[in-house]
């Protein structure tokens, strides 16, 4: 059998996003989202929640409140209509305002099942904040939080707050409903919140770090970010990828390791670890297949590869989370 023929027949990783990489990673990632709580507060209230450990939203849909991350000195205001994405690094306090005594929150939303929590000593419908977490997968997560400020917050006066606004008020209808699959659309909204989040960060944030977020934010080197995610499999070369953003293979070579922070071929590379990585992690599939998959004509040449960017060899990895060496 021709090499040809053998990369014809093997199994590719399924590009369910149709080569969008912003898509790809967040289904890399498996970031799933979740509305944990509403509060709907008056008066004096405050809570103390410890490090989350996932990434942590919350929307005002009604009035004000602050929030405050342990270790800053200075909190931040919340007006009726923002939205703020915490890392989950560090505790928080998310109060009326500073100088209200923090309670433990955990200890004040135990006994109170109710999706959302009445709290203070004034008019509940002063503060209607919800909240939620954005869980990730421990090996691929890092992609996605790694790039991501320690905190976005999406103002009521963006262009994109309309759309925000839109879902949480989706949410907190659901949340407050009895209808069948309240939770379950409550969730989904939660995951399109996320996205529109990240939109806007991405719309907003000026000129960001160098990495796969900021290259996927410029139109230019769109179209061969797309060809890469597509089909990881071909040997694309940088003239093809060159070619298809309508530049110079210098100048598109120059942009986009400026951008992406590698070569358009290390990413290549870095791109086809990822998703070698998973099915290693995932599946039972033959790691000469997995090598097919992702682009390489024998299974030697990928393991060189792959330990040389996991630290590790395909069968270790693999036996380390828990599959069996095939």
């Amino acid at each position: 059998m021709s090499i040809a023929s053998f990369a014809a027949d093997a199994p590719r990783p399924a590009p369910t996003s149709l080569g969008c990489p912003f898509s790809d990673i967040l289904q890399l990632t498996e970031a799933s989202s979740v509305v944990s709580r509403g509060i709907s507060a008056g008066g004096a209230w405050s809570l103390r929640f410890p490090r989350p450990g996932k990434l942590k939203f919350f929307a005002l849909a009604r009035g004000q409140c602050w929030v405050r991350e342990e270790g800053r000195k200075k909190g931040l205001v919340l007006d009726e209509g923002d939205v703020m994405l915490l890392s989950g690094r560090r505790g928080f306090v998310i109060a009326d305002g500073p100088d209200t005594p923090a309670k433990d929150a955990h200890r004040v939303l135990a006994a109170r099942p109710e999706p959302i929590v009445e709290l203070g000593d004034g008019d509940r419908s002063e503060c209607v904040v919800l909240s939620g977490m954005v869980s990730l997968h421990p090996s691929s997560g890092p992609l996605l939080t790694e790039v991501l400020p320690p905190r976005i917050h999406v103002r009521a006066v963006s262009p994109r707050a309309a759309s925000l606004r839109w879902i949480v008020e989706q949410i907190l209808h659901e949340q407050r409903s009895a209808v069948p699959g309240a939770a379950a659309a409550s969730a989904q909204l939660a995951q399109l919140l996320f996205i529109q989040l990240l939109r806007a960060h991405l719309a907003s944030a000026g000129t960001l770090p160098s990495g796969w977020l900021r290259a996927i934010s410029d139109d230019r080197l769109t179209p061969a970010l797309r060809l890469i995610h597509g089909d990881p499999q071909r040997s694309w070369t940088v003239a093809e990828l060159a070619k298809a953003a309508g530049m110079s293979r210098t100048s598109f070579a120059v942009r986009f390791k400026a951008a992406a922070g590698a070569a358009p071929l290390s990413y290549l590379t870095s791109w086809r670890m990822h998703l070698a990585r998973r099915s290693l992690r995932e599946s039972d599939t033959p790691i000469a297949e997995i090598a097919a998959a992702v682009g390489y004509t024998s299974e030697s040449a990928f393991s060189t590869a792959f330990k040389r960017v996991a630290g590790s060899s395909p069968r270790s990895y693999r036996v380390s989370n828990g599959h069996k060496s095939i």
